[in-house]
């Protein structure tokens, strides 16, 4: 338990400005995801964004040697996929991971973007990813456990007969990009860390169509299926309130 940092009320407003400065970069990028369109592209129009608009820093550039400040992963690339030549074509799915720090405080958000008319898979496994973090969520408050976190995202995925990835998973957050805990999406009620008023994680269920094995390609970062399926990604910044839970990285008007 001592190596989780509970936040004070204050700290826990300088990371919703963080939060909601990173909500604001996937806002601002959704017009700009169009077929044709590179990945690379994208990342520079965030990049600068984020660099000289709201004068933070992108968390993932140069961060343990990843290369861009965002990460673009498309169609059955599960998470870290590095921005580059790529073309977006009709009917794909990206996942767009934004992090950012200002003032010493990191935000961490990422949703999924249809690029133009997504196709019946990807839609639905988008969606199942989409309810599989509004039902992590849901469970946190005081007194609940990471077990209970992860059971709920994996019992509604697992229902819907797609598979939630074991290799990666949400992790407490603050002055570190990384912190501990380590939040699993699955998992047994009751067990492990119980939570408190004060912590602050991310929730990122990464939800596979097919099987749940994943592989690491050659660049040491890029994370696909190992059956070439699609998945899908949502991650929101939380913190643990007296009473329940408080989304940081929610803009005012949008849903979960």
């Amino acid at each position: 338990m001592s190596s989780i940092h509970i936040k004070t009320p204050d700290e826990i407003e300088a990371m919703r400005v963080a939060g909601q400065q990173a909500a604001s970069v996937l806002r601002l990028i959704r017009e700009h995801v169009q077929p044709g369109v590179t990945t690379g592209e994208l990342d520079r129009i965030c990049h600068e964004y984020i660099v000289d608009e709201l004068k933070a820093v992108p968390a993932p550039l140069n961060y343990r040697g990843f290369p861009k400040s965002i990460c673009t992963s498309v169609n059955h690339v599960i998470c870290h996929g590095i921005p580059g030549d790529k073309k977006l074509k009709a009917g794909d799915i990206m996942n767009i991971d934004i992090t950012v720090i200002q003032d010493g405080w990191h935000g961490d958000t990422s949703k999924m973007f249809f690029v133009g008319e997504p196709t019946i898979k990807g839609k639905r496994v988008a969606d199942v990813a989409y309810r599989a973090l509004v039902k992590g969520i849901e469970t946190v408050r005081p007194g609940a456990t990471l077990g209970d976190i992860g059971h709920a995202i994996q019992t509604l995925v697992e229902a819907e007969r797609c598979s939630v990835v074991r290799e990666y998973c949400g992790h407490g957050i603050g002055r570190n990009f990384h912190e501990d805990p380590q939040v699993l999406h699955y998992g047994q009620p009751g067990q492990g860390l119980e939570l408190k008023e004060g912590m602050t994680f991310t929730i990122e269920p990464m939800v596979n169509l097919g099987k749940p094995h994943t592989r690491l390609l050659p660049d040491d970062w890029t994370v696909i299926t190992r059956d070439r399926r699609l998945s899908a990604q949502w991650e929101h910044t939380l913190a643990v309130t007296a009473d329940g839970v408080d989304i940081l990285t929610r803009l005012p008007g949008d849903d979960i």
